[in-house]
């Protein structure tokens, strides 16, 4: 399975942005999903994650209500809804695919990586 994320780019603080990942290779529906990402000099962490029907979604709490993932497994597709950005999310962020049956709890629980897309955020 291969992953293609997109819609990086440069923002001001507040403003929002949109990432996809589309999956191809494989039916998407296979798989739980997960965004991940890493800024300069730190550790790659958890963004949010969602299960394969989309019914269930997880945050990391530094995120939760201001993004939003989502999942169109007619298109192949996991989204992450971005609002109210912050610098601090200024990161390269990473798309995931986890073959396993229970819920995904790190980095080390996915199978597959995309490639990363920047999201550099402006004061």
């Amino acid at each position: 399975v291969q992953l293609q994320a997109s819609g990086g780019g440069l923002v001001q603080a507040g403003d929002s942005l949109r990432l996809s990942c589309a999956v191809s290779g494989r039916t998407s529906s296979r798989y739980f999903m997960g965004w991940f990402r890493q800024a300069p000099g730190k550790e790659r962490e958890f963004v949010a994650s969602i299960s394969r029907s989309g019914s269930s979604t997880y945050y990391a709490d530094s995120v939760k209500g201001r993004f939003t993932i989502s999942r169109d497994n007619a298109k192949s597709t996991v989204y992450l809804q971005m609002n109210s950005l912050k610098t601090e999310d200024t990161a390269l962020y990473y798309c995931a695919a986890s073959l396993m049956e229970r819920t995904p709890r790190g980095p080390r629980d996915y199978d597959y990586w995309g490639q990363g897309t920047l999201v550099t955020v402006s004061s």
